[in-house]
C-alpha cells in the first residue's frame, strides 16, 4: 500500500483517480481549496491559499506521503480575460506546482507526478502521433506554462533527489466532463446539425478512468521512475466518427452536414476563430508506445466503453 496526496482531488479528473486509488488498497489524501467533494476514504486537506503559497509552514504534522499525484492547474480557457494570461497561468501552473514539489519533498515524498498536457508539445501533429521526444512547440500561454513547469520540476528533482515524473494527456473525457465536450454532447442531445459530417482528421482522446489508471501505475510503479508518458485511448477517432458513436449512446442520431474542412476553415478566419475551428479539423495524434513498453500499460477501457459511460452520465442529469 502507498501513501499518495492527490492536489485538486475534488476535480474532474481526482475524483476518479482518487476512487482508483483507494480501490486499489492505496492511503490517499486530497489536497484542495474548499472541502467537499472528494471521493469517500480520502483524508481531505484544505489549503486555501493561492498558488499554494505557505504550504511547507502549512503541512501537517505527522503527514507523511510516499508520493504526489499534481492535477491542481489553472486550465485552458476559450476566452481569457487576464490581464497578463501568460503570467496568471506561471503563478498557478509554474510557481504553485514548483511550491507542491519542494513541501513534499522536504516532508518526505519520494515520488512527484505532473500531470502536464499535450498541448506543452503542440496543437497539432504533422503527420504522426506526438511522441515524448518531440520538439516541444506550444502555441498558447497555458501550454507554455505546462511545459515550462515540466522544466522546472525536472530540474528542481535532479537537485534534490526527488523522483518526477511527467504525464501528458490529450483531451479528458468521461463522466462530468464540461466544456467543450459538454456543449458537442448537448448539440446532438437537442438535435441541432453540425457541419461535422467531412471532417476525417483523427483526434486522440483519454477517458477519464483510463487516465486515473495510468496516473496509479506512474504514481506506485517503480518502473515509471524519472518518466516523461504521453497517455491515450488507443484509437484516435475522426471528428465525425465521435460525434457519431456520442449520437448512438445518446440515443440521437447526430445532424451532421458534410460541409468540407477548407470552408470551415474559410469560416474560422472571417470569424476570428480560428483556432477553435483547427481543433475540429486538424490531426492531433499521441504516441502511446512508450507507456505500453516501459510500464506494460494497456487502457483498460475502449473509446466505445468511455463514450458509453459519459452518454449514460449525461442521460441521468437531463
Amino acid at each position: 500500500m502507498s501513501r499518495v496526496l492527490v492536489t485538486g482531488a475534488n476535480g474532474f479528473v481526482g475524483q476518479a483517480l482518487c476512487r482508483t486509488l483507494i480501490e486499489r488498497g492505496h492511503a490517499v489524501t486530497g489536497l484542495v481549496r474548499h472541502a467537499g467533494g472528494c471521493t469517500m476514504g480520502v483524508r481531505e486537506w484544505v489549503q486555501q491559499s493561492q498558488d499554494f503559497i505557505g504550504l511547507d509552514a502549512a503541512w501537517p504534522a505527522g503527514q507523511q506521503v510516499d508520493s504526489v499525484v499534481h492535477l491542481a492547474a489553472r486550465v485552458h480557457v476559450m476566452q481569457d480575460r487576464a490581464a497578463d494570461p501568460l503570467g496568471a497561468f506561471r503563478a498557478t501552473n509554474v510557481e504553485g506546482a514548483l511550491r507542491v514539489a519542494q513541501a513534499a519533498r522536504r516532508n518526505g515524498a519520494a515520488r512527484f507526478v505532473f500531470v502536464s498536457s499535450i498541448k506543452a508539445v503542440g496543437e497539432a501533429d504533422s503527420g504522426l502521433p506526438l511522441r515524448e521526444d518531440d520538439p516541444p512547440r506550444p502555441q498558447d500561454p497555458y501550454g507554455r506554462s505546462k511545459l515550462e513547469a515540466e522544466q522546472a520540476l525536472v530540474h528542481f528533482g535532479e537537485a534534490s533527489g526527488l523522483d518526477v515524473v511527467i504525464v501528458r494527456p490529450p483531451l479528458v473525457y468521461g463522466p462530468g466532463v464540461r466544456a467543450n465536450f459538454l456543449q458537442l454532447m448537448n448539440a446532438i442531445a437537442k438535435g441541432r446539425p453540425l457541419p461535422l459530417g467531412a471532417i476525417s482528421a483523427r483526434r486522440s482522446l483519454v477517458y477519464v478512468d483510463n487516465l486515473a489508471d495510468a496516473l496509479l501505475r506512474c504514481a506506485t510503479d517503480p518502473r515509471a521512475a524519472h518518466g516523461l508518458f504521453h497517455v491515450a485511448d488507443g484509437h484516435d477517432p475522426s471528428v465525425t466518427e465521435l460525434a457519431q458513436a456520442l449520437g448512438k449512446h445518446l440515443n440521437k442520431p447526430a445532424r451532421l452536414i458534410p460541409m468540407p474542412a477548407r470552408l470551415l476553415r474559410t469560416a474560422g478566419r472571417l470569424t476570428g476563430r480560428s483556432a477553435q475551428v483547427e481543433r475540429l479539423v486538424g490531426d492531433l495524434r499521441v504516441d502511446i508506445s512508450r507507456i505500453r513498453a516501459v510500464l506494460a500499460w494497456q487502457p483498460p477501457y475502449s473509446v466505445d466503453d468511455g463514450l458509453a459511460a459519459t452518454a449514460r452520465w449525461y442521460l441521468s442529469t437531463r
